[in-house]
């Protein structure tokens, strides 16, 4: 489907000189003089090369659909993950670089999405929370309120947070995926 280059929205999936891109950022201007233009910031899929390309309304891309596909994620064996169709069994490697920061959250038996081009893994993606347990919190400096302030933590996977000042060592706390960021107590 081919949209104008005004048209092009972060998360779009976009064919352009022979790659498959990933828009992360736009900014639209319109100067005093001469017609509007998009500033896109994109990431190749395939070899992870960023693109920073300014887009006038009259240039057209192709907006890709990529097929998407229930998997479930099994383990992680060096470099690669290895995930099973849940449909077929079929298990496949998948180089972490494809699923980027967020490979850290995975636990053996979640469910993700896998999206594809043309049979090829693009990318992988994680339900937007998880629980995770707190395993080691700095301590409560005097003070400080639970609304103003912010503490470090180091969840069971190893990743840093920032809590409030009453989590504690133990706490399981559900967390954003892709902001790293605490979201509430878990239940």
């Amino acid at each position: 489907m081919k949209i104008t280059g005004v048209e092009i929205r972060p998360g779009n999936i976009i064919e352009y000189e022979g790659g498959i891109w990933k828009v992360t950022k736009i900014q639209h201007t319109q100067p005093g003089k001469g017609g509007a233009y998009m500033q896109v910031e994109a990431k190749n899929l395939i070899d992870g090369r960023k693109l920073n390309n300014r887009f006038r309304s009259a240039d057209t891309v192709e907006k890709v659909r990529l097929d998407t596909k229930d998997f479930q994620f099994l383990y992680a064996e060096g470099d690669e993950l290895v995930f099973m169709d849940k449909d077929s069994f079929e298990q496949i490697n998948i180089s972490k670089d494809v699923v980027g920061e967020a490979h850290e959250f995975l636990q053996d038996g979640m469910d993700v999405v896998l999206e594809l081009w043309e049979e090829r893994p693009i990318s992988v993606e994680l339900p937007e929370t998880i629980e995770a347990t707190i395993v080691e919190a700095d301590a409560v400096v005097k003070g400080q309120t639970a609304s103003s302030s912010y503490k470090p933590a180091i969840l069971d996977n190893g990743v840093r947070v920032m809590v409030p000042p009453h989590i504690t060592s133990g706490t399981k706390i559900v967390v954003h995926v892709y902001d790293r960021e605490y979201v509430r107590r878990a239940d």
